[in-house]
């Protein structure tokens, strides 16, 4: 698309009435490659281009979009738009819409190693099916597999106040699953995290994760957990590896620290929220080991861009600051309701969906305390790791996450493997135990591919960045009263 058809749009709105409007053209594609069992399961690779309208008439938003670049469909895309937006204002109660503060004109462009494009298929193709054979440690291993995915998206966005800015957003992903079966159970083992590593760069991304190198391993661990002892019910210490306390953060902060939730604008999926806006700058969260950011800027997050898709540039700002809830993720419109700015937290799944308020970059800042030594006085607990289930409350309370696999601690030392712990209790109580947080050297960006929101539903992509963490006196075990 042109400069020239962005400038058709906004007159077309313009015209119809739209006292602000932006259009955002985008190109995406995406790919995915899946070996199963020694064998290729999937090999996808599709594109996307087409471009999404906001118009803003009367306080109320209307949004439409076509991937026809005719002169004629510009056209009637932009009036589409106010129509609905003007349809919107008819039955309003109050006006809610803004157009954004600023207006810029800049470039963002993902930093990267090797572009994942230039990895032939074959290459990519014969590392997954190396890691996936060394996942059948033993012939228990009933199931096993290894897949690539890779995203790579470029979209301008245009505005009626004068921003142009053009962005080029990388994302790459791997992982590996292995299932055993035997005595009547099945156990799974995945890795890295319990998603795989996704994060936002090139080829890059793939060759950290080191699948090769930990695929027997982790078949190794399957096969363990068939005849480990099972996790009993009780209160005890526990310590989290770092992709099950992203897991706790996207759950348990990320969702309900949506303010379009927390007001009452959205409960799909997710529900709504428990932070209420009352609260503000009042309820303590967590402890005071607990801060827990949004940095849209931070690099290797999925969520890591220039500007959001209304046109906010990215930056830092707190949800939990020492313990304390004091912020949302927002947009222009629900952050002038409580009189603030929004904080970039917008994003669209593609150019055919609205954009709204989604999770992105949240952060648990790292503590001071070296991963081996989050052991050393836990006379009695547990160290779990990488997300089985979860089950919480549609207000974010109330919540039970199972994991894969958990060791025991006996006095400050990891011993025997036990399989299917789980752990349960209520958010602000769960965090409010947290006494201590992995240092910087155990930190790590865990992405999430796929986090669900809205209807029509959109997909979006988030990173919590996230050290392993100590909580006191959690409720463990199956089944636990």
């Amino acid at each position: 698309m042109t400069d020239a058809a962005a400038q058709r749009v906004l007159d077309t709105a313009a015209a119809r009435g739209a006292q602000f409007a932006d259009v955002r053209f985008e190109t995406t594609r995406s790919e995915r490659v899946e070996v199963r069992n020694g064998l290729v399961a999937s090999l996808a690779d599709a594109t996307s281009s087409g471009y999404g309208v906001r118009a803003l008439v009367d306080g109320s938003w209307g949004f439409a979009a076509s991937d026809d670049p005719s002169d004629a469909a510009l056209d009637a895309t932009a009036a589409r738009a106010c129509a609905i937006a003007r349809a919107g204002a008819a039955i309003a109660r109050r006006r809610i819409g803004f157009p954004p503060p600023r207006a810029y004109v800049d470039a963002y462009a993902t930093p990267m190693g090797r572009d994942p494009a230039s990895v032939p298929l074959g290459e990519r193709v014969a590392l997954l099916l190396e890691a996936e054979r060394d996942l059948h440690a033993a012939s228990a291993i009933a199931v096993g597999r290894a897949w690539i995915d890779l995203w790579n998206a470029k979209k301008t966005l245009y505005s009626s106040s004068g921003s142009r800015i053009a962005q080029h957003i990388v994302q790459t992903g791997c992982g590996m699953e292995a299932m055993a079966v035997g005595g009547g159970d099945a156990q799974t083992r995945t890795f890295p995290g319990d998603a795989g590593l996704y994060q936002s760069g090139g080829w890059e991304i793939v060759e950290k994760a080191n699948l090769r190198e930990n695929a027997r391993r982790i078949g190794e661990e399957a096969v363990a957990l068939l005849t480990a002892p099972q996790c009993q019910s009780g209160v005890r210490d526990v310590v989290l590896g770092g992709s099950q306390v992203s897991l706790q953060i996207h759950e348990s902060c990320g969702h309900p620290a949506e303010l379009d939730r927390v007001m009452g604008w959205e409960a799909n999926f997710s529900g709504t929220s428990f932070l209420e806006i009352e609260q503000l700058d009042r309820l303590r969260y967590g402890s005071p080991h607990v801060t827990i950011v949004i940095d849209n800027a931070m690099p290797l997050g999925m969520a890591t861009c220039g500007y959001d898709d209304e046109g906010t540039k990215s930056g830092l700002s707190d949800v939990v600051r020492d313990g304390i809830l004091v912020g949302y993720e927002m947009s222009n419109d629900t952050a002038r309701a409580i009189g603030r700015e929004s904080n970039g937290c917008v994003r669209a799944q593609s150019w055919a969906f609205a954009p709204m308020i989604r999770m992105c970059n949240l952060s648990l800042l790292p503590g001071n305390v070296a991963f081996e030594h989050l052991f050393d006085d836990v006379r009695d607990g547990l160290y779990m790791e990488s997300n089985r289930s979860w089950s919480i409350d549609d207000r974010r309370l109330n919540f039970q996450f199972g994991c894969e696999i958990a060791w025991e601690i006996k006095n400050g030392k990891r011993g025997r493997m036990l399989k299917n712990p789980t752990y349960a209790g209520m958010t602000p109580q769960f965090w409010g135990s947290c006494d201590a947080v992995g240092d910087a050297a155990s930190w790590f960006a865990w992405g999430t591919p796929n986090c669900g929101k809205g209807e029509p539903m959109q997909v979006g992509r988030t990173t919590q960045a996230a050290a392993p963490a100590r909580f006191r006196n959690v409720a463990v075990g199956v089944g636990y009263e």
